[in-house]
C-alpha cells in the first residue's frame, strides 16, 4: 500500500564534494533548503571546496569519517549522495531507516530499485538518474517523444530512429582527445562493459563498445560516438508508443574525432580483462594527462528522434543539443551534473514528487519544468540542424 508522501524537513545532506559538485547546483540547493550540511572525508578539505565555490557561508561542513551517522539525519531530510555508485545503497538504507528522502545522479541499480519499493510504502522519495547522463538526456528524450506524438500520432506504420550521445571533452582537443572528468579507473572499466542497442530493427550487443565507433557530424563539427550500457529498457522509459516500430535506438558516448586512434593502448589493456593492469594504466594516464588550472572542459549532449512513414519519408524530425564550456569558476561537467540534481532536490523539498522511485522527470510535463529551470540557470538546450551520419 502506498503511503502519503512525507513532507521534506528542509535539511539537505550533500554527501561528497568531488568533481561533480558544482557551485551553481549547490547554490540552488542552498537558496531553497532551510539548512545544508556538506559531508566530506575531511572537514578542512570540505571547507576549502565550499570556499572555492563561494559558498563558505551557505552550508555547514561535517566529517564523513566512516559514514554519515544516523543521528545526524532527521525524518523528512533529503540525503544526496555524490559518492561513487557502489556507496549509494548504504546511504539509501540509512535514509530509509531515518525516514528521509534520497537523491543521486547515478543509474537506478537493481539494489536501489528494490530499496525504493520500501520508500514508496513509507511515503519517501528516491530520486535517481538526475544528473547529466543519465538525467538531462532523459528530459530531452521525453520532450522529443511528446512533440513527435503530438505531430504524427502513435502509429502504426511509423518507424522511429533515436540516438542519444553525451561526452565530457577537453574544450581544446589534445593529442589524447580526453581529459578525465571522473575517476580514471571508472572510465576504463566502462569500456569493458558490453553495450546493447537496436540497429536496423535488431537488438545487437557490442562486447567491446569501442569497436562500434561511428562518426557523427554535429553543427559542422566532427565527433566519434559509440553505444554504452543497455539502451533497450529506455524505449519503454521514454514512452515510445507500441505502434512505433523501432529501427534504431542507441544511447552512447561522444568523443572528439581521433579518439579511437589515440586510445589504442587503452583498448589493448582493457581487452585483457586484467583489473590490476587496468588500474595501473588508469593511474598512469591520469598522471600523463593531468588537468591543469588553465584547462577548460566541455560537455556535449545531443538527442535526436526521427519518424518515417511506411514509404520511408521523414514525417517528424527533432533534436536537442546541450553544449557547455567550463570557466575559471566552475567546470562544465560539475555544472551539468549538479544543477539538474539540485532542481530535483528542490522538487523533493517542495513536496512535488510522489513517493517511490523516480528517474529524473518521468514524463514530458515534468521534464518541461526541469528544462525551464536549467535554461534559467544558464544550461540551455537548443535545437540545431538534425544529426546525420558523417
Amino acid at each position: 500500500m502506498r503511503a502519503e508522501p512525507r513532507s521534506a524537513g528542509g535539511t539537505v545532506h550533500w554527501v561528497g564534494t568531488g568533481l561533480s559538485t558544482g557551485g551553481t547546483g549547490l547554490r540552488a540547493v542552498c537558496d531553497r533548503a532551510a539548512r545544508v550540511v556538506v559531508w566530506d572525508r575531511a572537514v578542512a578539505r570540505g571547507r576549502r571546496r565550499l570556499a572555492a565555490l563561494g559558498l563558505e557561508d551557505r552550508a555547514e561542513v561535517r566529517a564523513l569519517d566512516e559514514g554519515v551517522p544516523e543521528s545526524a539525519v532527521a525524518p523528512g531530510d533529503v540525503v544526496v549522495s555524490m559518492l561513487p555508485a557502489t556507496e549509494h545503497p548504504a546511504l539509501l538504507r540509512l535514509a530509509l531507516a531515518r525516514r528521509a528522502h534520497f537523491a543521486c545522479t547515478s543509474y537506478a541499480s537493481a539494489e536501489l530499485v528494490e530499496e525504493a519499493a520500501r520508500a514508496k510504502e513509507e511515503g519517501l522519495v528516491v530520486l535517481t538518474e538526475a544528473g547529466l547522463d543519465p538525467g538531462v538526456d532523459h528530459l530531452m528524450a521525453h520532450r522529443l517523444v511528446e512533440e513527435a506524438r503530438a505531430a504524427v500520432g502513435d502509429g502504426p506504420g511509423l518507424t522511429a530512429t533515436f540516438t542519444s550521445y553525451c561526452g565530457g571533452l577537453p574544450a581544446v582537443p589534445n593529442d589524447f582527445r580526453y581529459r578525465f572528468s571522473w575517476a580514471p579507473y571508472g572510465v576504463l572499466a566502462a569500456l569493458g562493459t558490453p553495450a546493447r542497442y537496436i540497429e536496423d530493427g535488431v537488438s545487437r550487443t557490442a562486447a567491446r563498445p569501442w569497436e562500434a565507433v561511428r562518426p557523427l557530424v554535429l553543427d559542422g563539427e566532427r565527433f566519434e560516438v559509440y553505444p554504452n550500457r543497455d539502451s533497450l529498457p529506455f524505449v519503454a522509459q521514454y514512452g515510445f508508443p507500441a505502434g512505433w516500430r523501432v529501427s534504431s535506438f542507441v544511447r552512447g558516448t561522444l568523443r572528439n574525432e581521433g579518439w579511437r586512434a589515440a586510445w589504442r593502448e587503452v583498448f589493448a589493456t582493457v581487452r585483457t580483462g586484467d583489473e590490476e593492469r587496468i588500474r595501473a594504466l588508469a593511474a598512469e594516464l591520469a598522471g600523463r594527462h593531468p588537468t591543469t588550472e588553465g584547462d577548460r572542459d566541455r560537455v556535449v549532449l545531443t538527442v535526436a528522434l526521427t519518424l518515417r512513414d511506411v514509404g520511408g519519408a521523414v514525417v517528424s524530425e527533432g533534436s536537442g543539443l546541450l553544449d557547455v564550456t567550463g570557466d575559471a569558476s566552475e567546470s562544465a561537467m560539475a555544472r551539468c551534473v549538479s544543477l539538474p540534481l539540485a532542481y530535483g532536490v528542490r522538487r523533493v523539498l517542495d513536496g512535488a514528487l510522489p513517493s517511490g522511485l523516480h528517474r529524473a522527470a518521468p514524463d514530458a510535463v515534468e521534464a518541461a519544468r526541469w528544462l525551464e529551470f536549467l535554461d534559467g540557470h544558464g544550461l540551455r538546450v537548443t535545437s540545431p540542424e538534425p544529426n546525420r551520419p558523417a
